[in-house]
């Protein structure tokens, strides 16, 4: 047979959160090593369970989940979200413009499908979550990376997103709490990237999935309700703020001057009507999870366990010689900084991969976030106190013997 090769539209794809190194963390561990995962924002195996109620919701209705769903999703979770956008201040939202899917990942693909001809630029933060840059991939479009300042917090520039802006730039993707930086754009900030957007006539597609995963008092801004005259897609899920990333429940939100966009519009319900509907037992858990206690606020305020993580990485993270950190504002990450100069790195894959190998404490090396230098990683703060200190320990120690050979 003749050898089969890949899709071309592969070329740029990268998920390296989900990548080689995960690949050999695996093998080790069936060789009987215990790996810490600093890796993925997978909450359930660090003992963040989906509240009870939401559980039992689930259960409870299973008997009336075996056909498919409309395919924008029940109305009840539809209901619950067109409330929430209500609360956060979005205008004009009706169940028509929402839609629902197995998490927020599945809808970002079928909005960029829906929007991107080949050849159509993307503008996509860097570092950025990489499923941005593979979706725009997929969808035969190109991505194009605007640059987020590390010593301005990591604010993305409006300078940069200005002069990247060319005849075939479609859109603007907002990651708001950034992931994998950890950091809550202002409402100044905010309302710049609408002006661009509103000036150079392009779409929002903004990813709020950590929304309520806040810090110190921190209040996000749903950027959709800034504008009414800028289209809007809003992208969200139950994975984080409700613990439940398995449960693969998540929505999408169209909002702003629809009139303007409903070729597009017919786009997302012709892929919507395609998979025929999202995982139904999910679809349950939103009205639940919207409407009921919200009690991620007991993991995030002071002396809450991710409050409490948050603040141990950090510390642990910046006392190393060397290693530099913006201190995460919300979400369950930072994107710590390695010097040039007392670690001069070649490969960061292969650095990390080493890191790896000789701690079993398992990274994500900045290139993964489609960051082009090879000083950054990101850092899960998932693990329980113990293990957290215990990881960051090993890679203290590692850091201090590469020094030595560097010194």
């Amino acid at each position: 047979m003749k050898q089969l090769k890949k899709s071309a539209k592969l070329a740029n794809v990268l998920y390296d959160v989900r990548g080689p190194i995960v690949d050999a963390a695996r093998q080790m561990e069936e060789d009987g090593q215990k790996i810490i995962k600093l890796n993925i924002g997978n909450m359930a195996p660090f003992g963040f369970d989906a509240p009870e109620e939401i559980q039992q919701d689930m259960i409870r209705n299973l008997p009336d989940s075996a056909g498919y769903s409309d395919s924008k999703g029940i109305f009840a979770a539809r209901k619950a979200v067109m409330h929430y956008t209500q609360q956060q201040g979005i205008e004009g939202v009706t169940l028509d413009d929402i839609y629902l899917g197995n998490g927020a990942s599945e809808l970002i693909v079928m909005a960029t499908n829906a929007l991107l001809d080949d050849g159509d630029e993307l503008l996509v933060p860097m570092p950025d979550y990489p499923l941005w840059t593979a979706a725009v991939s997929l969808s035969g479009g190109k991505p194009v990376h605007y640059l987020c300042e590390e010593d301005k917090g990591w604010l993305p520039s409006l300078a940069d997103i200005r002069a990247k802006i060319t005849p075939r730039t479609r859109g603007i993707v907002v990651i708001n709490p950034n992931n994998p930086t950890g950091v809550l754009y202002p409402d100044d900030l905010l309302r710049g990237m609408v002006a661009i957007a509103r000036e150079h006539n392009l779409v929002l597609l903004v990813d709020e999935v950590y929304d309520k995963v806040l810090y110190d008092d921190a209040k996000h801004t749903a950027m959709a309700s800034l504008s009414t005259d800028v289209l809007t897609i809003t992208f969200n899920s139950l994975s984080k703020a409700y613990r439940s990333c398995g449960y693969r429940a998540g929505w999408m939100i169209v909002s702003g001057p629809k009139g303007d966009a409903t070729d597009y519009i017919e786009g997302l319900n012709m892929l919507a009507n395609l998979k025929l509907g999202s995982n139904v037992p999910g679809q349950w858990a939103i009205q639940t999870a919207l409407g009921g206690y919200q009690s991620i606020k007991d993991l995030v305020k002071p002396g809450g366990r991710l409050r409490r993580q948050r603040d141990l990485a950090y510390e642990l993270i910046t006392a190393i010689p060397g290693v530099s950190c913006v201190k995460p504002e919300a979400a369950l990450y930072m994107f710590p900084k390695l010097d040039p100069v007392m670690y001069p790195i070649a490969d960061d894959r292969e650095f990390f991969m080493q890191v790896l190998r000789e701690t079993r404490v398992m990274l994500v090396q900045g290139s993964g976030f489609n960051f082009p230098d090879n000083q950054h990683f990101r850092i899960v703060f998932l693990p329980h106190e113990e293990d957290l200190r215990e990881a960051i320990n090993r890679i203290a120690k590692f850091l201090e013997r590469y020094r030595a050979r560097f010194a």
